[in-house]
């Protein structure tokens, strides 16, 4: 049994945001049935054909659905969607601002009619407030949530190799719908959960703004080094490659000078004495540590630093990443099915020894439209009908 069998999961969603949280109620056992356009289906399926032939994002982010095609403003598709809400749980939608209303699948036009539905939208900026119809994608949540200002080297700004405002969303989105069910089975009554990407992004921005109060020195880009700790990111080594290390208190750097460096003397050193003064002097510093590092190759560097116990870490690519010691050690590797035959894909994080998580295929576009339409009380030739009308 996992923890959400039985629970329905109805979603009005593109992307990356919402169909990263709906993944992970289907990875814990609830029934994801996944709404799309007919013919197109979700525009995330278009974004590359990486997967052989399946776009990136879109197996990543939706496994263990059902695709059931409805053209939503077709006269037809309203009376499906009610029967459809009318067994379901949750229903998430991540549409254009102002989308949802006009389908009739507000929170306030659900309420009464299904009262123990939770709805949960999940948006860009919120909606209220002067920025509610702006269009918003990972980036510009990005930039408007000042990542972008803290993230890159000192001349040039960069993005977040993946979407992480998406992925903040995603998280955010489906923790409180979690709890909902839990506020739920106490009250018998739903609710509805607001998420904006914005507001996700500014949580997960909280150290920075913090460092900054009351009008204080933002941190600085630092690129991969950490902007207020010093030594604290990447160095090369001898033979090219790069190692990234984080010294993050001063029994460390006694320990890293001593054993690592072998110049005990420089752990008393005035000029790197304290974090605020090593940071302070990380050019110089840090062309003193280049230069010891040079005699090392990266498993010479990488098995000093162990043993000193100087926290430490290779600099992976992504196809290092597929073949992780460490992941493969720990069996976090499984396949899932997809149209185009099965996949490799890594276990949820957050092992649970008391079930395993649902790891099912990633549908075709509109797989499941005539089981689900004649479990809802469509029979085969009323399916006919509606395909014919272009209402699926």
């Amino acid at each position: 049994m996992r923890p959400l069998d039985g629970i329905r999961v109805v979603t009005l969603e593109h992307a990356i945001a919402a169909p990263f949280c709906t993944r992970q109620l289907a990875d814990l056992g609830a029934r994801v049935i996944k709404v799309e356009r007919p013919r197109s289906g979700d525009f995330a399926r278009a974004y590359d054909e990486r997967v052989r032939g399946l776009a990136s994002h879109f197996v990543w982010t939706n496994r263990s659905k059902e695709s059931l095609t409805l053209d939503l403003k077709h006269p037809e598709v309203p009376a499906i969607l009610d029967r459809l809400l009318a067994g379901a749980d949750v229903l998430v939608q991540n549409l254009a601002p102002g989308a949802a209303a006009r389908l009739g699948l507000a929170y306030a036009a659900l309420r009464e009619q299904h009262p123990r539905l939770i709805v949960c939208d999940i948006s860009g900026y919120g909606g209220n407030g002067p920025y509610r119809d702006k269009k918003a994608y990972d980036l510009l949540i990005q930039s408007e949530s000042g990542f972008l200002s803290v993230t890159g080297s000192p001349a040039e700004a960069a993005k977040a190799g993946c979407s992480i405002a998406d992925i903040a969303a995603g998280m955010h989105a489906q923790s409180s719908i979690l709890a909902a069910l839990l506020q739920r089975a106490r009250s018998g009554r739903g609710c509805h959960i607001e998420v904006s990407m914005l507001e996700c992004m500014v949580e997960w921005m909280s150290y920075p703004l913090y460092y900054s109060f009351d009008g204080a020195k933002p941190p600085p880009r630092a690129g991969a080094a950490h902007a207020t700790i010093f030594p604290y990111g990447p160095f090369t080594v001898g033979d090219g490659t790069t190692v990234l290390l984080g010294v993050q208190n001063e029994r460390e750097w006694q320990v890293f000078c001593t054993q690592v460096l072998e110049c005990p003397g420089l752990a008393s050193d005035e000029r790197f004495c304290s974090n605020s003064r090593r940071t302070q002097a990380r050019d110089e510093l840090h062309a003193l540590i280049d230069e010891c590092f040079a005699r090392f190759s990266s498993e010479q560097l990488i098995a000093k630093l162990d043993a000193a116990q100087i926290a430490n870490a290779r600099m992976n690519d992504m196809h290092e990443v597929w073949e992780h010691p460490q992941l493969k050690a720990r069996g976090r590797w499984t396949e899932v099915d997809t149209p185009a035959g099965p996949i490799p894909a890594l276990l949820p994080p957050g092992e649970v020894d008391t079930f395993t998580p649902r790891m099912d295929a990633v549908p075709a576009l509109g797989q499941h439209t005539d089981a689900i339409l004649n479990e809802l009380g469509w029979d085969p030739a009323a399916i006919d009908r509606l395909r014919e009308a272009r209402a699926i």
